[in-house]
């Protein structure tokens, strides 16, 4: 497979995808690209509706022959069936509806808490042009001049506390990894969580299980190459606008 990869410091989306590639040995040219300073809506990049409408906010694009393709956890299950490395899904049918129910939590209410505060954090400096989606520019708008209720952000500190809570819960019966074997959902969650430890102390304050557990998945070498390619001391600091948050609470 020839494929090229735009992303941005390894935190979030962008530590799914390189982490996932690196997991399954896949060949691909590395682009690395500023996502706050608004990169990805340059004219250099394809601008496929699916990425310029993607959910997930400001994520990598993987182009392979021409398509391109966004939203780390579904790039990641592409690029579990092209490579050749050991599966990072599981092949039981129920255990991968739970890993992907697992993910779309992480998704759903995880990633837009996490994006919130670190951008609440580390505010853009400016809202770059050409964005195509409109709740994007909003988010963007709204991070560059931190707008952001501070009722949404006492709900997103929530949202990271549950989520720590969580994890200590599903280790709880002694496995190393989140779905037992390690998985896509193994690096999702730490993709979101590991800029949470700086902004949201409280919540990593008593939990061992999941201390252990990212100390296992920092030292995998698919993880330290991805960690690798940071251009700066603390990439897990570095934030763009990403997912909404979730209207239903």
């Amino acid at each position: 497979m020839t494929g090229i990869l735009y992303h941005g410091q390894p935190n979030g989306p962008s530590f799914t995808v390189l982490a996932a590639a690196f997991e399954k040995g896949v060949d691909l040219d590395l682009r690395a690209i500023d996502l706050v300073a608004g990169e990805r809506h340059s004219t250099a990049l394809p601008h496929a509706i699916e990425v310029d409408q993607s959910i997930e906010g400001e994520g990598p694009v993987l182009v392979v022959d021409g398509v391109a393709m966004t939203d780390s956890v579904f790039v990641a299950c592409y690029l579990d069936e092209v490579g050749s490395g050991p599966a990072i899904r599981p092949a039981d049918p129920y255990a991968r509806w739970q890993m992907m129910a697992w993910c779309r939590y992480v998704i759903e209410r995880v990633a837009p808490a996490a994006a919130a505060l670190g951008n609440a954090a580390a505010p853009p400096p400016a809202v770059p042009a050409g964005i195509a989606s409109a709740d994007l520019a909003a988010r963007w708008t709204e991070a560059v001049e931190g707008k952001v209720e501070e009722s949404r952000l006492t709900d997103s500190r929530t949202k990271i506390v549950q989520a720590v809570e969580k994890i200590e819960a599903q280790l709880a019966d002694g496995r190393d990894w989140l779905m037992g074997d390690f998985s896509i959902a193994d690096l999702e969650t730490h993709g979101w969580l590991a800029g949470m430890r700086a902004i949201v102390p409280d919540a990593f304050a008593a939990a061992p299980l999941t201390d252990a557990w990212e100390a296992r998945l920092r030292a995998r070498p698919a993880v330290v190459k991805a960690l690798g390619l940071a251009t700066i001391p603390e990439p897990e600091a570095i934030w763009a606008p990403g997912p909404e948050i979730n209207r239903w609470g």
